[in-house]
């Protein structure tokens, strides 16, 4: 089924440097050499939580309560950089190793690995190229600047979650679609009074492979976008962001019809102080709304898939104390044929120990609503987290 095939390839949605480090009062990588203009550095991330998801599913034979110790939104993961200045250039390269601390039940020790980042980079006063592995551009900075990226947010039993044993989703499906981490040639402008651009082509993705006469391909590569801009506005820090995604995917059996696929993310976040207010979202068509390289294989259709996300959060002291509400209303891309409404509801506490360690406690509700009076696969799931994180 579409779902397992959904739970067996999340392994680990993502993280980035920064993005922790947006979330965290230091995150400073160990380095290992440092000499002749050249560098090599390592930085991680461990985490764990103790859950408990209390599962309401139409009829009654999935009802239960599950407890469970997993990792949270963020997988662990040791990642190593290297730099070297050379000829007026910046050279750069990033890599990064990610694992799940739950075996599987019938594989005895059998921990993923997984390499989310492989990627050089080569910079100047003209800018960055990038070469290699990354995250997308199309909904990237929606994700990265979630509130409660350390922590753990939904696990949809519909989407195999409270039993997998990967991580859990965040507000992926329920606020913006996941940046999965792809084959690409990316440039970055340098920042022009607060403003950057960065371009990309990546390895498309088949989205009409629903033919046994026919093979899906692509004339042309995926182009994905984002334009951000960070300014001053009447005491508070603002960081605005526009990203997108546009590909088309045809079929050798001219029975199958061509699908073109495009999307256009959005936000704001503004700190003025100890508070932090941030809205974004999203609008697809012919895209999956969980995923933006469409894991899986579903056969997409040209429908639309929309969402929002709004938060809020403040700290005090070492503590910062979160609000979230997400929803995603998908026509049917995703996993229910008919379409569904996914709405996540989330509150979370943060206490930082010290630099390296935080604590974390998170109450989450989340719901699935199907479209024309399909109840099948509604759902009803509260979580309990109890966890930490470690940095490094």
């Amino acid at each position: 089924m579409y779902k397992n095939k959904i739970a067996k390839h999340l392994l680990v949605p993502f993280t980035l440097i920064g993005a922790i480090a947006a979330n965290s009062p230091a995150f400073a990588e160990i380095v290992l050499y440092d000499k002749e203009s050249t560098t090599f550095a390592t930085d991680g991330y461990v985490n764990a939580f103790y859950v408990n998801s209390d599962v309401d599913r139409a009829g009654d034979q999935f009802d239960r309560r599950q407890s469970r110790v997993k990792m949270g939104f963020l997988p662990n993961y040791i990642g190593f950089n290297m730099g070297k200045k050379i000829d007026g250039m910046q050279l750069g390269a990033r890599a990064s190793f990610w694992v799940t601390i739950n075996d599987s039940d019938d594989n005895g020790t059998g921990t993923d690995i997984d390499v989310r980042q492989f990627y050089g980079t080569a910079a100047g006063e003209w800018g960055e190229v990038l070469i290699g592995k990354d995250f997308g551009l199309f909904a990237r900075s929606n994700i990265l600047l979630d509130e409660l990226l350390a922590g753990y947010g939904q696990v949809s039993d519909t989407l195999g979650l409270v039993d997998g044993g990967g991580v859990s989703f965040g507000n992926i499906g329920s606020g913006y679609p996941y940046p999965f981490p792809t084959a690409q040639i990316t440039y970055r402008s340098p920042v022009m009074k607060g403003m950057r651009i960065a371009v990309g082509i990546m390895d498309p993705v088949d989205t009409n492979d629903n033919s046994p006469l026919g093979k899906a391909y692509q004339e042309n590569p995926r182009i994905e976008s984002e334009v951000t801009y960070q300014f001053d506005l009447a005491g508070a820090q603002v960081y605005s962001w526009l990203n997108g995604g546009y590909q088309t995917s045809e079929n050798t059996d001219r029975t199958v019809q061509d699908i073109t696929s495009k999307g256009l993310g959005y936000g704001v976040r503004a700190t003025l102080g100890d508070f932090t207010l941030s809205g974004s979202g999203f609008t697809a068509k012919g895209i999956n709304p969980f995923f933006t390289n469409n894991v899986g294989h579903a056969t997409l259709r040209d429908i639309d898939s929309k969402g929002y996300l709004g938060q809020g959060s403040y700290r005090f002291g070492k503590n910062r104390v979160a609000l979230s509400f997400g929803k995603t209303k998908d026509d049917g891309n995703g996993v229910i044929a008919t379409g569904a409404d996914y709405e996540t509801r989330g509150i979370a506490f943060f206490h930082n120990v010290n630099d390296h360690l935080k604590l974390v406690a998170e109450y989450n509700q989340f719901e699935i609503s199907g479209h024309k009076g399909n109840s099948l696969n509604d759902e009803d799931t509260d979580t309990f987290a109890v966890g930490a994180v470690l940095t490094w």
